[in-house]
């Protein structure tokens, strides 16, 4: 069977761009069987062994998977119960260099054996009615928190807890504003709400401030906002941005009604301080902070404050529910915020993820990439084509996410997201891949 479909470069990355264009555009449908390997090879006049390799590279890119004797069919979704969205942050297979994941080295956590040999290891419930968050931890959290606040809560990682909040506060058809580029999973919540996106715009210090006003005037019930090491962009807000975003609240018609909803999700590991809106609109701001980047994302553990009109609802809705974050795995928490050890090693860790940050966009300078020093773990690149840039990165066992899921609202230029915390070595190597791949076209 022909393809439908000329091949003008017909190396490798050549013959997979074009085969990727035709399941983008859906020439080619989920399922679809393709020709043989020595069909495509004597059609294009090619040795079998080049158009394997493409073969190959479209399998790491996620655009096929071989059935054996079966042949090569384009693949399906994964998952039912992962949206669309979240199915293209990464098609790609584990096989060569994951940065697609957007997750912490596993050799920057903390251990956790020395936490566990001071807790009580006794997974016993006390009273059911008991406060969700054990005072200890409470008094610990509260002593860091960027301001003062009402109500302090532990919940199961951040995106449990912002989404808790949204449902509390958003009804069908209500209007939330959210960073594009922003967290997917936040699209998919306002999606699963009913709400409506209203996109807005960054910088190199967080959202612009105009686009909030704009976004204001069209009256959301909530903001949400990523204040340090922003994902994808790395982004981290200043004190003096926090104070024009607030400004931007009070000035706005019916402003005070609105939520702020702050998701500090990579606090401990970003270089930049702690900066909350809080500061200025503390009867209105809900700041989360998670330690999944920091210790350990299968902890499942985020610390949230704010406002008790909005978290008093919060907890009494969760009682009906899971009732409270494990006090087990809260005293562990507990244990490794305040023991020495554990801090030294997150602080370590920190430190890591700066100087491979600095390491890779210093290489990608060299190639004529010039990117503002992203904070965190991630960065988000430039490509003249997104999916040609997957396919080449494919072809080099490396793999990324791809940029579209991060964005909201009217077409953006195309980009991917690294995640550049997990180069650990032959920083040059990758940026001169990433490099490549930021040209590449089909």
């Amino acid at each position: 069977m022909p393809l439908p479909a000329a091949f003008p470069d017909r190396s490798p990355q050549g013959i997979a761009g074009v085969i990727a264009r035709l399941v983008t555009e859906g020439v080619l449908a989920p399922g679809d069987r393709l020709p043989t390997v020595r069909e495509i090879a004597a059609e294009l006049a090619v040795s079998p062994a080049t158009v394997s390799a493409a073969w190959q590279a479209l399998a790491r890119a996620g655009v096929l998977e071989s059935r054996g004797r079966a042949g090569s069919f384009v693949r399906a979704p994964r998952r039912e119960w992962l949206t669309p969205r979240v199915q293209g942050l990464s098609g790609a297979s584990a096989a060569g260099l994951d940065l697609a994941s957007g997750t912490p080295d596993p050799a920057l956590l903390p251990a956790l054996g020395s936490a566990f040999d001071h807790v009580a290891l006794r997974a016993d419930a006390g009273r059911y009615h008991d406060l969700p968050v054990l005072p200890q931890l409470a008094e610990v959290l509260r002593d860091s928190w960027p301001t003062r606040v009402e109500t302090l809560t532990v919940v199961d990682g951040a995106l449990d807890g912002i989404s808790r909040v949204l449902e509390q506060i958003v009804r069908l058809g209500d209007r939330v504003a959210v960073e594009s580029p922003g967290f997917p999973y936040f699209f998919d919540l306002l999606d699963a709400l009913g709400a409506e996106a209203v996109p807005l715009d960054l910088d190199d210090e967080g959202v612009v401030p105009a686009s909030l006003t704009r976004a204001l005037a069209r009256h959301p019930v909530a903001v949400i906002l990523q204040p340090r090491a922003q994902n994808p962009t790395g982004a981290s807000m200043t004190t003096v941005r926090a104070r024009q975003l607030a400004g931007a609240v009070r000035s706005a018609r019916d402003g005070e009604r609105v939520v702020i909803i702050e998701d500090d999700h990579s606090g401990l590991i970003a270089m930049a301080p702690d900066a909350t809106l809080a500061r200025w609109l503390p009867a209105q701001v809900v700041h989360v902070r998670s330690f999944s980047k920091s210790h350990g994302p299968d902890l499942r553990i985020a610390a949230i404050g704010g406002p008790a009109r909005v978290l008093d609802r919060v907890i009494a809705r969760r009682m009906l529910g899971p009732g409270w974050t494990s006090r087990l795995l809260q005293g562990v928490m507990l244990d490794m915020l305040t023991r020495p050890a554990a801090i030294d090693a997150v602080s370590a860790a920190r430190r890591a993820y700066r100087d491979r940050q600095e390491a890779l966009v210093g290489a990608l300078r060299q190639h004529g990439i010039v990117l503002p020093p992203p904070d965190g773990i991630n960065l988000w690149l430039p490509v003249a084509d997104e999916r040609a840039a997957l396919v080449h990165l494919a072809a080099a066992r490396i793999s990324v996410a791809a940029g579209a899921p991060f964005m909201v609202g009217e077409h953006r230029a195309p980009h991917i997201r690294v995640t550049a915390g997990l180069v650990a070595e032959d920083a040059a190597g990758v940026a001169a891949e990433l490099a490549a791949a930021s040209r590449a076209r089909r």
